[in-house]
């Protein structure tokens, strides 16, 4: 009976330890968790955005303006800023060629250009800055062709995630790219297979490992799993099917790419002012809304305004003293000015009389 009283009073805590060992690492993360981490994330209660954050938003709202002169001072900022700015632009429709080339560091890993209006020439060009890319999405891409998938491919040969297709020109590119991942044997001269380079085979395209193209053709499926075995194709992670293999992040279709570089920055930020064209009546609340979110902004300077109308009253009382304070310590170190303060109270009586 004591033993159970005991066992009854034995804290919360203590009743939860686990002595049981887990050889497993503990950064490992199950394939499965990706499926469930945005929603997870999203049901978390954040904190309050970063100062970074905030500054993010107010240059994402004048991003019209900074463009003409961003490749002079771009050099200045740190490469996930330049990211931010890149992910915030996309979403403000403001991304072409000249804009992601001004922003392009060479440590950037990852590159999303869904949606934007980056040309061949553009994607061309951010290959070649940036050759550690590993994924990138060029989804929804209509001035993205396969000659640029070719220069994107040749240029950064540690890419492993390539996403495509969402509009009818973009799915045309990606039927077209295919030729560039599988191997072209055609050409062969070597006799065994350990005298083949892969570089010399595979077009560029070696290293990519997930493809992600939501409207697939069944041909260009079957192409890619007779030819390609290695590419998987739209990856839906779960135990049974990868368990050898975890899915990385950027092959999971329902994620963006830049999402990590936003996710603290109000979404506000990107709504375009003055593009939608409705009723007087939506109009009218997009204006109320554009100034309730432009208050985010003006708040800062309505509180130093604030804050320099109250104290304006007592400062100007402090200057007061301080002039009177030095006056009186003139007078007290200065035989000159004792000497007028004494002429200027004889005149007085003087005049008295």
């Amino acid at each position: 009976m004591e033993i159970r009283n005991s066992e009854g009073k034995l804290p919360t805590w203590l009743k939860n330890l686990d002595l049981n060992k887990n050889d497993e690492p503990k950064n490992k993360i199950p394939v499965s968790a990706y499926l469930s981490s945005s929603r997870m994330m999203s049901g978390l209660k954040r904190g309050p955005p970063s100062l970074v954050s905030l500054c993010l938003g107010v240059v994402g709202w004048h991003l019209e303006e900074i463009v003409p002169c961003l490749s002079d001072i771009s050099d200045f900022f740190p490469a996930d800023i330049k990211m931010s700015i890149a992910a915030i632009a996309k979403r403000r429709k403001l991304l072409d060629d000249d804009l992601i080339i001004s922003l392009a560091d060479t440590s950037w890993e990852i590159l999303d250009l869904s949606g934007s209006d980056v040309s061949d020439s553009g994607l061309d060009k951010v290959s070649e800055m940036c050759k550690s890319l590993r994924a990138v999405d060029i989804s929804r891409c209509n001035k993205i062709t396969s000659m640029g998938v070719s220069e994107l491919v040749q240029n950064c040969r540690s890419l492993e995630t390539l996403r495509c297709g969402g509009c009818p020109s973009s799915e045309s590119t990606a039927r077209r790219s295919l030729s560039l991942f599988k191997p072209d044997l055609s050409n062969v001269e070597e006799d065994t297979w350990e005298e083949l380079d892969v570089t010399e085979i595979g077009h560029g395209g070696h290293s990519l490992r997930w493809l992600v193209w939501p409207r697939i053709d069944n041909d260009s499926l079957e192409m890619l799993s007779t030819e390609c075995p290695r590419i998987v194709v739209n990856p839906k992670p779960s135990f049974l099917t990868y368990s050898l293999h975890e899915v990385p992040r950027e092959a999971l279709p329902d994620v963006a790419l830049d999402e990590p570089f936003v996710k603290d920055i109000d979404p506000k930020t990107w709504f375009l002012r003055g593009v939608v064209k409705s009723s007087p009546t939506t109009s009218h609340s997009l204006s109320v809304t554009s100034d309730r979110e432009l208050s985010i902004a003006e708040k800062f300077r309505l509180a130093f305004a604030e804050r320099d109308a109250r104290l304006a009253p007592k400062r100007a009382k402090n200057a007061r003293q301080q002039q009177r304070r030095a006056e009186r310590d003139w007078m007290m170190s200065s035989d000159e000015a004792k000497a007028m303060a004494f002429a200027s109270k004889a005149t007085r009586s003087l005049r008295k009389k």
